[in-house]
């Protein structure tokens, strides 16, 4: 057994590439928005102010968003702030960016016969003080009566009594300056409800006690601060009583969170991977705008929204020119003035910083960050393969790296082939009784990838290690393996055996930073180099999509996986650690100047 430690410097440079050049105009073509591709449905034919909408299947359908800016602008008032009594003329990031796509938005509906919104879901993730409540106070009373539902119920969330008050009151405070809907709509107070008598609608604020609420219908659900609920209860709660509203809305709004493994860290993810891949969930709309932590976290933002007129320039959180991004409403109802005092004071204070960056730069204040987003790592797939033999043929005989993430004996295990060409392969082993657990986590996925063969389930409760030893050696016939690397935690019968049966030598490494970071570093450079080749393994992207990098505070440059805590989760990153050990053996070799024809 030999043991390794791979210990080179690593230099983290800024990004370098700039965004191309941008205008500061913010224009978006709605019609280009990613949409599901389908023709089911005729023509909309929705009719407003003389304009129709002939488009069929899902599509953009202008009039309905119309419709909506229109309500804001010609019934309603924002009411507090700078814009106190003026008019709610939507600010294009508010028209353009959230209600033109989320309220126009549509599809065909089999079972309602007719064009409903395209969006059940909506996350809007940014920094506090950008009007975030007036926005939510309009949106409820659209949907309340304006959305032509019957006996419509709306509801916003709130933690406790105190709360409901100040979610309540902004809403109410439209309603007694707008003519038309003071006449229309009832206000009861002692239960801080507002009746639509019209259409036997009402609106109100609950607080996060899901089991008394159980017995509502929502047509829409308000969750304002999904950091301040305890758990998903209450919004599990009102997204299954949603089932029989034809086009219902449940929208959750808020700022980021500093608890990783909490329900509103959960949910900001998600919508962090809807907002890279709209195909992931189509029936969520997700806004999120962040601050960036790291280049990685940069340089996604630019591949994401090219040539935007907001996009941060850097990851320094002292730049002026970075604050527009997370803040939208900056320089027109958020004031410039009040950021800077709020980052003079920050700069001296470990406290304020934190504060600062939660809460005015909308960052996650805590030393893990996603590692790989999903469009660089789907930009590496190379040609897709059909099924998990594609490529065993053709890659039959070439040198190639191991590495092997031995998990516990009752989880997943993934051994990790990567050729000099840049090609990997993976294999995985779970035990059987496992993949119910891991079912509810893929939404029935990982089931489907245990009947193609893309994982190896073993009967019973815990891993067959035959099963990984076979396996091992008919790899260790068919290709050249130069180097194998493996977790040290993996257990030395394991190596033993491994050893025994191939002639293979194992080298020991680890998850720990001194391990971890040159081949985390590299596997970095080798996805924006597109040097990587997957094949489009679906276990493996659902691991890249879950992994999570650590960084030291007081040395960044440093970084390693964080294991997920898979009862809690039902996250597994295994296949990456056991990718990270295979860069890790072949920068081994190529840093002591062997070739690897030398070796055979």
């Amino acid at each position: 057994m030999a043991s390794r430690t791979t210990a080179r410097p690593t230099s983290r440079k800024p990004a370098t590439r700039r965004p191309p050049r941008r205008t500061r105009t913010l224009r978006i073509d709605h019609n280009k928005r990613w949409r599901p591709r389908t023709r089911k449905g005729g023509r909309c034919g929705y009719t407003l102010d003389g304009k129709t909408c002939a488009k069929s299947g899902a599509h953009y359908c202008e009039p309905r968003a119309d419709k909506v800016v229109k309500f804001f602008a010609e019934l309603l008032v924002h009411p507090a702030g700078a814009l106190a009594n003026h008019k709610f003329v939507l600010a294009p990031w508010q028209e353009h960016e959230i209600i033109r796509p989320l309220f126009g938005e549509v599809h065909w509906s089999e079972q309602w016969g007719r064009y409903v919104r395209r969006y059940t879901r909506a996350t809007i993730v940014m920094a506090r003080k950008n009007g975030k409540s007036a926005l939510l106070s309009g949106i409820a009373l659209y949907m309340l009566c304006a959305d032509n539902e019957e006996s419509a119920e709306v509801y916003g969330a709130a933690k406790n009594t105190r709360q409901a008050g100040k979610v309540f009151e902004p809403t109410v405070k439209m309603v007694r300056k707008s003519p038309v809907l003071a006449g229309r709509l009832k206000h009861i107070k002692n239960v801080r409800r507002l009746v639509d008598e019209k259409t036997s609608s009402h609106y109100e604020v609950i607080t996060a006690d899901a089991e008394a609420e159980l017995g509502h219908s929502p047509h829409c659900f308000i969750l304002d601060e999904v950091l301040s609920q305890p758990d998903d209860s209450l919004w599990k709660a009102m997204v299954t009583g949603a089932g029989a509203r034809t086009q219902p809305l449940m929208l959750a709004i808020t700022t980021e969170t500093s608890a990783k493994d909490s329900f509103g860290a959960e949910m900001i993810d998600e919508a962090d991977r809807v907002m890279e891949d709209p195909a992931r969930a189509p029936h969520h709309f997700a806004f999120v705008r962040k601050m960036p932590r790291t280049v990685e976290e940069l340089e996604r933002i630019w591949r994401l929204f090219p040539a935007r007129p907001e996009l941060p320039v850097s990851t320094d959180p002292w730049d002026e020119r970075n604050w527009h991004w997370p803040n939208p409403a900056l320089g027109s109802f958020l004031s410039l003035q009040s950021l800077r005092e709020d980052a003079t004071e920050a700069r001296d204070s470990a406290s304020n910083e934190n504060a600062f960056r939660q809460f005015r730069l909308n960052q996650r204040v805590s030393q893990v960050t996603r590692w790989i987003s999903m469009d660089l790592w789907d930009e590496n797939a190379g040609e897709i393969a059909a099924t998990p033999e594609w490529l065993t043929d053709q890659l039959a005989g070439l040198v190639c790296h191991a590495g092997l993430d031995l998990s516990a004996k009752f989880d997943l295990t993934a051994w990790c082939l990567l050729f000099e060409d840049g090609w990997a392969l993976w294999r995985f082993w779970v035990p059987e009784a496992v993949i119910p657990e891991l079912d509810k986590a893929t939404n029935g996925k990982f089931g489907e990838w245990v009947s193609a063969g893309w994982v190896r389930a073993t009967d019973g409760e815990v891993i067959d290690y035959e099963a990984v030893y076979e396996d091992i050696e008919t790899d260790n016939d068919r290709y050249a393996i130069a180097s194998v690397t493996y977790d040290r935690w993996s257990g030395e019968p394991v190596r033993q055996e491994i050893e025994d049966r191939t002639g293979l030598e194992m080298v020991e490494s680890g998850t720990t930073y001194t391990h971890m970071t040159a081949p985390m570093t590299e596997l970095m450079r080798l996805l924006k180099a597109r040097d990587l080749k997957h094949g489009g393994n679906p276990v493996a992207r659902w691991m890249a999509d879950n992994l999570e990098a650590k960084r030291p505070r007081d040395d960044p440059d440093r970084v390693r996986p964080v294991k997920p805590e898979r009862h809690k989760t039902g996250k597994r990153i295994d296949g990456m650690p056991a990718l990270c050990f295979a860069i890790d053996g072949r920068m081994a070799i190529d840093d002591e100047g062997g070739a690897v024809a030398d070796i055979f």
